[in-house]
């Protein structure tokens, strides 16, 4: 009969645990007199440490990037995972930036395009992927961008000069101006050399 009673517990008033009937009285005289239970997340605290477990654990708390208020336990989840000013990094050209503005910043990136050393087409970055999985690497005998290709399915005007020839005279044309322009600077600012020699 004795030993059916040490396997008879009774449930703590105060912290709500089960304890063996033998001990009830001694724990929860202790119970009550050193431990505390959280208003928050209730869980029982040292009464000297209760204050200290708020505001470690639930004072609210404003995130440093975005400056919204919680709970500093999920402070740091929040900073990693929900934060809107968190970095992060695009897929396509590895930039950091908030992620607030990764959607917008991607729907751009993405329609940049690289040229595929397989089969010699330009190919959006979004759709690189499942390019690079179904290219069969047939190279094309010529490389032209995608505007070029539509401009000449739909018949619209000459096509487009090649950049080479464009640099060149361009290039030339800037020489030229530059020459101009240092022919002109070497005449007025000799004439004035020469004005202000006079003058003295």
């Amino acid at each position: 009969m004795a030993v059916a009673s040490e396997g008879a517990t009774k449930i703590c008033n105060h912290c709500d645990r089960a304890v063996p009937s033998s001990n009830i009285d001694l724990h929860s005289a202790h119970c009550f007199r050193n431990l505390e239970k959280c208003k928050v997340c209730g869980d029982m605290v040292p009464k000297k440490y209760a204050k200290e477990h708020y505001s470690d654990t639930h004072a609210p708390v404003a995130c440093s990037l975005c400056s919204e208020t919680m709970e500093r336990e999920i402070l740091a989840v929040h900073k990693g995972e929900n934060c809107p000013q968190r970095i992060v990094t695009c897929e396509f050209c590895e930039f950091p930036l908030p992620a607030i503005d990764l959607a917008e910043h991607q729907e751009v990136c993405g329609n940049r395009t690289e040229l595929c050393h397989l089969c010699n087409k330009y190919i959006r970055l979004r759709e690189r992927y499942n390019h690079e999985i179904s290219c069969a690497g047939v190279p094309d005998n010529t490389v032209s961008s995608s505007r070029d290709a539509r401009a000449a399915e739909r018949g619209q005007g000459p096509q487009r000069r090649q950049p080479n020839e464009f640099s060149r005279k361009r290039l030339i044309f800037t020489i030229a101006l530059t020459g101009i322009a240092v022919l002109l600077g070497s005449l007025f600012f000799g004439r004035k050399t020469e004005d202000n020699q006079v003058v003295h």
